[in-house]
């Protein structure tokens, strides 16, 4: 792992010098090279998108896709100065960011719960409990509801696709830097170019070294990630790369709730308008992550109509937090309990994908066939290691600093899990008619873990076979308007999202299920402006809660439903104004009752971290070729921090929260901008982890950016 940085070296190398001959060489390349002919990934350059591989594994128009999904493109990233997964779907609608246990990436989508494992890069999985920069990614595709059909396990509610930056023939040489408000500091690189007409080599890097509106809160990030487009054929495309991530920060669990008395058995934040209080100690929460990965992409075109695509990721991700923090409400006396645990993670993952598509008409109709296998294996290693008295620190504290020293000298879990992953897919894109289109395919996976206790000595092996259907039907009165209906569904192994949590649930281990049935319109009102609207229901079969009868236990149960309705808008309304946004209804609730063995969660219970509205709406307006000004409101109603029980929950009340930024164009060559969030100076809950874990957000903040081509 430490050698990383070396074995980077040839490349880092030959991207930089490449870049010498780039002022002799570049005029002759570029006039033999055909750019289209090469299949060069075109960024997007407007807030809209119009085509997308991530729902379909085919590049298909969205207005043709029956699917809610919402597009990130590079010049709104660019222009929100968006860094990581919660700046990225902040303004996107029905979707929540978590706190996440050690400040990990996690989202809840529609309710579904959150979850730390529905993420991907360029279509495969990257699941690991971590935190993911954007310094290498083009584009993030958010797309809304069950996508096992594509994606396999999981993507209950949804999943998140990064599109990576790749090497081309269009010269690229960048640099960017930031700086701001609590010694922010970030600089990023991105250098590309054609070697010859056969070849070309990209490099991006970033460096951050910040500080944070949090007491004793601070990062460090570091990244670099080459990659190389070859065609050693005219028919043929190969995509290597490579990537190495470390980065470093202190675990905030944020605040703790304050208990109330008397009939409003609702908790509430405790003080957040002390937004910088530290509750814990900060210097005992270290947290680091160590992702190495390498990618490897093969195209070729054996005829205009029929593409073969083999797609490989080796990814080894090295994960430690330890956590010393508050575990409790804050009592009507004035005190507070803490917790510490050390917690790290191995894990490999080895995944294979091949594509056949093949576009065909049969029975007088246009077919796009994709035929489909994917074979991966990941493997993992957990342990949590805690004080010798267990997890809960002794005695109850009214200062919100932890005094002590702690000694992690108890290993409460060590567990490990291999995972065996065989599937097969098949989808059919119909042209029924020039009004009418079917999209049809299904998804085989046999899922086996092999899951050891190595405290206990146990081993668990279990064989999943599961089937994820999805159907859509797309009606087009006009070309620029769909209307559709689609059924779809995945599961989530009882190993969880993470593969370590394997448990007996009834004497089975059998999966959940997520089925998902929606209603949409998508239109193209102008060539560069879209609006779309979705209507679905969400249920969640097969939970696994206590058995009311032995809370030792635990049985399966059809536990939850979400219903709700989502607008969007992305695009231009007018040359000078850009737009994206949306709204969110959401009604989710328990459909059975549920005994923890503790607090009952009543029928009819409100969903964790699922508000009932959401609307958010970012724009940009350009007064000429040398300003511009972006202003956004989000806005959410209040929510529960976990699912309520029948004794107390805490509710996170909701807010409305302005951002705006300044453009300046000094040349084509270089670009400032000024990004500043919650103008207003409001003091609101950002996220949760649960009842005791709410961040505050950040009172107004003010960044700096210049970015510059040479």
């Amino acid at each position: 792992m430490k050698k990383l940085p070396i074995l980077l070296m040839p490349a880092v190398v030959q991207a930089l010098t490449a870049y010498a001959p780039f002022a002799f060489a570049e005029e002759q390349v570029l006039k033999t090279v055909n750019v289209r002919e090469r299949g060069e990934k075109q960024p997007d350059q407007a807030y809209r998108a119009k085509r997308s591989a991530a729902a379909t594994k085919t590049d298909t128009a969205l207005i043709d896709v029956p699917q809610s999904i919402s597009v990130i493109g590079q010049e709104l990233i660019k222009d929100q100065a968006v860094q990581n997964m919660a700046d990225a779907v902040r303004y996107v609608p029905g979707v929540t960011a978590s706190q996440g246990e050690g400040n990990r990436d996690a989202l809840n989508f529609r309710g579904a719960g959150v979850s730390t494992g529905d993420f991907y890069i360029d279509g495969v999985r990257d699941d690991i409990q971590t935190y993911r920069d954007f310094y290498n990614i083009e584009r993030i595709d958010v797309l809304k509801g069950p996508n096992g059909m594509i994606f396999g396990r999981g993507t209950a509610g949804g999943a998140i696709n990064r599109v990576s930056k790749e090497a081309g023939w269009i010269p690229v040489r960048e640099i960017s830097a930031s700086v701001g408000m609590w010694d922010h500091k970030r600089a990023a690189l991105d250098v590309g170019t054609a070697i010859n007409d056969m070849a070309a080599v990209r490099l991006n890097a970033v460096y951050e070294d910040s500080g944070s509106y949090r007491d004793g809160v601070e990062l460090k990030r570091r990244g670099i990630t080459p990659t190389f487009t070859l065609y050693p054929g005219a028919k043929t495309k190969v995509v290597l790369g490579a990537e190495y991530f470390k980065d470093e920060h202190v675990g905030d669990r944020g605040v703790p709730s304050q208990a109330q008395v008397g009939t409003n058995l609702n908790n509430r934040p405790y003080r957040i308008e002390d937004y910088d209080t530290f509750y814990g100690n900060a210097k005992l929460s270290p947290n680091e992550t160590e992702t190495t990965a390498f990618n490897a992409l093969i195209e070729h075109e054996f005829s205009p109509n029929l593409l073969l695509r083999n797609q490989t990721r080796y990814a080894d991700y090295d994960k430690f937090y330890q956590n010393v923090y508050a575990r409790s409400a804050v009592s009507t006396a004035g005190t507070v309990q803490f917790g510490a645990y050390r917690d790290e993670t191995d894990r490999d993952n080895l995944i294979n994908q091949t594509d056949l598509i093949y576009d065909v008409q049969l029975a007088g109709m246009e077919h796009k066939l994709l035929f489909g296998m994917e074979l991966g294996k990941q493997d993992t290693d957990n342990q949590r290691i805690t004080p010798a008295g267990g997890e809960n620190l002794s005695g109850s504290y009214t200062s919100p600093t932890y005094p002590n020293p702690v000694a992690f000298t108890n290993v409460s879990r060590n567990r490990s899990s291999e995972t065996d992953i065989t599937a097969f897919y098949l989808q059919d894109q119909v042209a029924l008619s020039s009004q009418w289109l079917l999209v049809l395919g299904a998804r085989h996976d046999k899922f086996e873990v092999d899951h050891t206790n190595r405290l206990t000595g146990d081993r668990i092996n279990t064989s999943d076979n599961l089937l994820s259907p999805r159907a859509g039907l797309i009606f087009k009165p006009v070309d620029n308007l769909s209307l559709y209906a689609s059924y779809s569904q995945t599961y989530v192994p009882r190993a969880g999202d993470q593969l370590i949590d394997l448990t007996l649930v009834n004497s089975s281990f059998d999966p959940e299920k997520f089925v998902n049935k929606e209603i949409g319109a998508k239109w193209e009102v102008t060539p560069e402006l879209a609006l779309t609207l979705a209507i679905y229901e969400l249920d969640r079969q097969k939970m696994a809660i206590a058995d009311p009868n032995n809370p030792t236990q635990s049985i399966l149960v059809d536990g939850q439903q979400t219903q709700g309705i989502e607008l969007g808008v992305a695009g231009k309304i007018t040359p000078q104004w850009s737009i994206f946004g949306g709204y969110a209804h959401q009604d989710g609730e328990i459909t059975d009752q549920q005994n923890t063995g503790g607090a009952a969660i009543l029928k009819g219970a409100e969903l964790a971290q699922t508000p009932d509205h959401q609307f958010s709406v970012w724009n940009r307006y350009d007064f000429n070729t040398m300003w511009g000004a972006g202003l956004g409101v989000i806005t959410r109603s209040e929510m529960y921090a976990a699912v309520p029980t029948a004794t107390t929950s805490t509710v996170l009340p909701g807010y409305t929260r302005f951002d705006a930024a300044v453009y300046l164009t000094l040349s084509m060559a270089l670009k400032l901008q000024l990004n500043l969030e919650n103008l207003a100076n409001k003091g609101y809950v950002l996220d949760a982890h649960n009842n005791n874990n709410i961040t505050p957000a950040s009172p107004r903040a003010a960044r700096v950016s210049v970015n510059y081509q040479f």
